[in-house]
C-alpha cells in the first residue's frame, strides 16, 4: 500500500473509532525539534565522554553527580520546544472522545502541553523533581536554575528528576495501566519508536485487534505484524485529509 493511500486508510479508521490508543517514542517530540538518541543526530552518534546511555544510568547517576546534570542540563531539557501537529492531533482527538490514552516513552510533557489530560509516561517526567531527603517537588526550570547538582530549597537534600534512568524500575501502576488501555482499545497505533527498548517493546503484544497501526519514519522489527504501516512524519499521517 503506498504512503497516501495508508494515510487515508489511517484517517478513515480512526474517524470509525472510539477507542483509539497511542503509543509514541522519541520520533513524536523530533518535530518539536528534540533529537532522539538513536537517529542519525541523536545522542547516541554524539561524542561525549561517556557514552549517553551510560551518563543517564542509575549507576552513573549515583557516582557521577557534576557531570550526570551537566548532561542532563544540556541534552535532555528543551524548555523552548512546543507540541507539534502530532500532539496536537492527539489532544484533539482525546476532547472529541476518540482517543482513551495516550502512552508515552517520552519525558518532555509536550503531550500535556497540547492538552492531552490521559498520557501514561513510563520514563517518567522531566517536569517533575523531587527531593531525596524530604521529597518536595520542583518543577524543571528549577533544575535549571544551577549550574551543579540541585539541592532543596527546604532541607538542603538532592533534587532529583522523576525519570527512570537505566538500571531503575519502571513504575508498576503506570505500566499496568498502559497494558490495560492497549488490551481494550479498537486502534492501537505506535508512532515514532524503533521498539527496541524493553519492555516498552513488548507492549504491542497485548493489542488483540486487527487494527495495529505503525508510524516511522525507518522500518522496525515489528513492521510484519502491522495491520497498516506508514513511513512517514508522524505529524503529516495524523493530520492527513484534515
Amino acid at each position: 500500500m503506498d504512503t497516501e493511500l495508508a494515510m487515508k486508510t489511517l484517517r478513515h479508521w480512526i474517524n470509525e473509532s472510539e477507542n483509539i490508543v497511542f503509543f509514541g517514542g522519541a520520533g513524536v517530540s523530533t518535530e518539536s525539534g528534540i533529537p532522539d538518541f538513536r537517529g542519525t543526530d541523536g545522542l547516541y552518534n554524539q561524542e561525549y565522554k561517556y557514552p549517553p546511555e551510560t551518563i543517564v544510568s542509575r549507576n552513573f547517576y549515583v557516582n557521577n553527580l557534576h557531570e550526570f546534570y551537566s548532561f542532563y542540563r544540556n541534552k535532555m531539557l528543551f524548555p523552548d520546544a512546543k507540541p507539534n501537529a502530532a500532539h496536537l492531533e492527539l489532544a484533539r482527538l482525546e476532547k472529541i472522545g476518540k482517543l482513551k490514552a495516550v502512552i508515552t516513552q517520552n519525558i518532555d510533557g509536550l503531550h500535556q502541553m497540547a492538552g492531552s489530560e490521559n498520557v501514561y509516561e513510563i520514563h517518567g517526567s522531566v517536569h517533575r523533581n523531587y527531593c531525596l531527603r524530604c521529597h518536595t517537588c520542583f518543577d524543571a526550570s528549577y533544575i535549571l536554575s544551577f549550574d551543579g547538582p540541585p539541592s532543596c530549597s527546604e532541607c538542603g537534600g538532592l533534587v532529583k528528576p522523576d525519570v527512570v534512568l537505566y538500571g531503575e524500575s519502571l513504575d508498576q501502576d503506570t505500566i499496568n495501566a498502559s497494558i490495560e488501555a492497549i488490551e481494550k482499545c479498537d486502534i492501537l497505533i505506535v508512532g515514532g519508536t524503533s521498539l527496541t527498548v524493553y519492555p516498552a517493546n513488548g507492549f504491542i503484544n497485548y493489542y488483540k485487534g486487527d487494527k495495529l497501526v505503525l508510524i516511522n519514519k525507518t522500518p522496525t522489527e515489528y513492521d510484519d505484524i502491522a495491520d497498516l504501516l506508514i513511513h512517514d512524519s508522524i505529524g503529516k499521517a495524523l493530520t492527513y485529509g484534515l
